[in-house]
Parts: structure tokens; C-alpha cells; sequence
């Protein structure tokens, strides 16, 4: 099973993935945005401003997850995409390939959003930042549903609500010596 937990820039995506793959039993974690960086390191002033733009990024992406997915029994993806073009290249392929995939989406609000940067030090002009506007409203179309409004919850019960949605176990301690930062309410 492949778990894609999308939202904006700052949603707690990456938070939440981290602690479900340490407390979920033969789960694992796969972050596309390190196909991205390596694609940065290894073609430098070469790409668009947002890797996805990039048709071998989203090939990689496909690929690594198609192929981590068959080792592990639950895979968490987190990673913003609001392209739905970009969006049935990689996740629509894992499903005509035969992966059972879920999305998952994390609303939350454009202040919520703001803080949670800034406590990042990413100020109003990073990229993130400036991101986040239009992406909140591309994740608000129903194309992205299943949404979870995170906004009054604690990250306990995000981890919970998503585990809850998705029919996981969770173990109650996490697996491995894996330190989380959470981020904050």
C-alpha cells in the first residue's frame, strides 16, 4: 500500500509520514523531494524553478516509489503536488501498474501555513512561502480529496486521523531510534 500525503508547503506532510513509517510495522517512508535536490546537484542551472516541471523527475519519482513499494508493505510519500497532470503521471501509473495507492490531503490554513514557516525561517520570501497561496487553493478542489483539516489538531491525532482513514496499526512506541521534530500548533 501506498500512502501519498499531500498539502501545502508546511502542512506537516514530512512530520506526519515520519511518525506513521517509525509507528506503522513494515512501513517506510520515500520523499521525492530528494530526487529533486539530487537532480539540482547533478544538472546545476539547468531545471525550472519547481523540479516537477521536470520530466525526469516525475519518471524517477514513479520509479522509485514503483519499485520501493514491492519491498515494503506500507509506503509513505510525502510530497505537495498540485499539477493534476503530474499527479496521474506518477500516482495514476501506480495504480494502472497495480499498486493500491491512497492520497490524503492536509488542509490547512493560509496563517497556519505562515507561522509554521516562519518557525522553518523561511520568510515571506522564500519560495515556500510565496507557494503557498496558490497551492492551498489547487488542494481545495476536489481532485485532491480526501482532505483532513489539521488545523485544531495535535499531531498525536493527525498520526491518529490518518491511521484511522487508512486501516493502520500503530504500534504504541516508535520503531528504531528515530528522533521526530514535530512541528508546532
Amino acid at each position: 500500500m501506498i500512502i501519498w500525503i499531500n498539502g501545502s508547503f508546511g502542512a506537516g506532510k514530512t512530520t506526519a509520514a515520519k511518525n506513521l513509517s517509525a509507528r506503522v510495522e513494515g512501513a517506510g517512508l520515500f520523499d521525492p523531494e530528494e530526487i529533486g535536490f539530487l537532480l539540482r546537484r547533478i544538472t546545476p542551472g539547468s531545471l525550472q524553478p519547481d523540479f516537477q516541471d521536470e520530466p525526469l523527475w516525475r519518471q524517477w519519482t514513479f520509479d522509485a516509489i514503483d519499485e520501493i513499494a514491492s519491498r515494503q508493505q506500507v509506503t509513505f510519500v510525502p510530497m505537495t503536488l498540485t499539477n493534476t497532470q503530474y499527479f496521474d503521471e506518477i500516482v495514476g501509473r501506480l495504480r494502472e501498474k497495480g499498486h493500491e495507492v491512497h492520497h490524503v490531503t492536509l488542509m490547512t490554513s493560509k496563517k497556519t501555513i505562515r507561522r509554521r514557516l516562519h518557525k522553518r525561517l523561511e520568510g515571506r520570501n522564500s519560495w515556500a512561502y510565496q507557494q503557498a497561496e496558490t497551492r492551498l487553493a489547487a488542494l481545495a478542489s476536489d481532485w485532491f480529496a480526501f482532505h483532513l483539516e489539521t488545523d485544531d489538531m495535535s499531531k498525536e491525532e493527525v498520526v491518529q486521523a490518518l491511521a484511522l482513514r487508512f486501516g493502520l496499526r500503530l504500534s504504541s512506541t516508535r520503531q528504531g531510534r528515530l528522533r521526530i521534530p514535530f512541528f508546532e500548533r
